[in-house]
């Protein structure tokens, strides 16, 4: 696994600057959205590669 499996997973401060909105926007798409979102103790972490996929699926956009 090493150094590179560590960098696959970023938080929520990191996934809000990689997707250009605010960390309260990625908040509310946990609660509301199937944002591909991992709860890992009381921390919510992502992969990019999973975010690519769901902005590429359209389910980022909320009405």
């Amino acid at each position: 696994m090493g150094d590179h499996y560590m960098e696959d997973w970023i938080g929520i401060e990191a996934a809000s600057k990689y997707l250009d909105v605010t960390k309260d926007t990625v908040r509310n798409w946990i609660k509301k959205t199937d944002i591909p979102a991992h709860k890992i103790g009381k921390l919510w972490k992502f992969k990019r590669i999973e975010l690519d996929a769901w902005v590429k699926s359209g389910h980022s956009a909320i009405d």
